[in-house]
């Protein structure tokens, strides 16, 4: 029974909870952050949470024509998707000791689940400007998921290890990989990833609400897009997580350092909002080019100086 608690407090507690919780504010900082350099007040701490909690309180609308099954558990899919990742990265930030083999690889793969949902969702939907976002979508995951993936084996070749409380420990001994000039490249390829996973400026084109009205989420209303708007939050939270326990050494809540943790989570959360309001979109065909192109020499040089213990 013990055996069967532990688990579920994290999943409950950490996974869904707190990164819920977590996720909200780093929504309000960014929309926050965003209105007032368009010279605007911006929303009250708690609109990200009213939002959410209207449209729970609206109609779920299904198109006429769209795949119902689909169109319904695409949301909860990518929901499910950010939760199991949130608890595993809780896990080995608060215990490393209860790493498993290869949770690296799981929570890469987990990660892409979200996207997955979102393209589900636009395709069952049957409406053409959610197909056009849905294939958006699609391509901006081949076009990223390759440096990230180079730029994520930086800590594994440090370490020569892919479980993720083995390089939470590693850094807690020997200094985090961003001080180094490898994982330095890598952290850089990872944050503009990262940028795409959420689907921010410059790398917002699947959901561009000027050219395509919302994309594969157009046709969503009610609970459905109350799901994939508390998603979007959780993930804006997850991602520079992620980030933190591969490059930065986590956080530890243990005095300052509780502080600290803090203040490398703002930080990663201020770069993205940064980049978000000091570029324009680019086109899909741009961005795939960017990311196999600079992204990904960038990524391989920053591998190959790992190898070299640089």
């Amino acid at each position: 029974m013990i055996y069967l608690l532990d688990p579920l407090i994290y999943l409950l507690i950490y996974g869904f909870l707190l990164t819920a919780i977590m996720g909200l504010i780093a929504s309000w900082i960014d929309r926050k952050v965003t209105a007032r350099v368009q010279y605007r007040v911006g929303p009250p701490l708690l609109q990200p949470l009213i939002d959410i909690i209207k449209l729970l309180g609206k109609e779920t609308l299904i198109p006429e024509g769209a795949s119902k099954i689909t169109f319904l558990m695409a949301p909860i899919i990518g929901f499910s998707g950010v939760v199991l990742v949130s608890t595993i990265l809780w896990i080995n930030n608060i215990d490393p000791t209860k790493s498993f083999m290869g949770d690296l690889i799981v929570v890469l793969y987990l990660l892409v689940v979200p996207s997955i949902s979102i393209i589900m969702g636009g395709f069952a939907s049957r409406n053409p400007l959610a197909s056009l976002g849905a294939s958006r979508e699609m391509k901006l995951i081949m076009g990223y998921e390759l440096p990230f993936i180079l730029a994520v084996l930086v800590p594994v070749i440090h370490t020569h290890s892919i479980r993720l409380g083995n390089i939470v420990s590693y850094q807690a001994t020997n200094g985090i990989f961003i001080g180094s000039l490898s994982g330095f490249l890598a952290w850089i390829v990872v944050i503009l990833c990262v940028q795409a996973k959420l689907a921010l400026v410059p790398f917002d084109m699947p959901e561009a609400e000027t050219e395509i009205v919302g994309g594969p989420l157009i046709e969503y209303s009610g609970s459905g897009l109350a799901v994939y708007r508390l998603m979007k939050n959780m993930m804006l939270f997850t991602l520079p997580f992620f980030v933190m326990i591969l490059f930065m050494g986590g956080w530890k809540f243990e005095g300052i350092y509780s502080l600290t943790g803090l203040l490398k989570y703002i930080g990663v959360v201020a770069i993205i909002t940064v980049i978000r309001n000091t570029n324009p979109r680019v086109r899909i065909d741009q961005a795939v080019k960017f990311f196999w192109g600079p992204m990904t020499i960038i990524a391989i040089i920053a591998v190959i100086l790992a190898f070299l213990g640089k």
